[in-house]
């Protein structure tokens, strides 16, 4: 099996990935309360590990904004 290129160089851990090592999945599980010092270290079970998009805008939202506008305008003019 062959080594994920971002476990290969120590200063690529900084960033985000999808592969967790051993460590960082038990730690993750501790952390959670799924395992403890007697399991086994084979067969972990799976850890959800994502990253989150903090402040992403939508697509729709230059759309929405002119359709805003134009209902105070209406009512602006009445």
């Amino acid at each position: 099996m062959s080594i994920d290129p971002s476990l290969k160089i120590k200063g690529a851990l900084s960033r985000h990935r999808n592969v967790l090592t051993r460590a960082e999945r038990i730690e993750k599980l501790k952390d959670e309360e799924r395992w403890s010092e007697g399991d086994s270290l084979l067969g972990l079970q799976k850890v959800a590990h994502r990253k989150s998009h903090a402040g992403r805008k939508e697509k729709d939202a230059p759309a929405k904004e002119a359709v805003a506008e134009g209902e105070t305008e209406k009512a602006a003019s009445e």
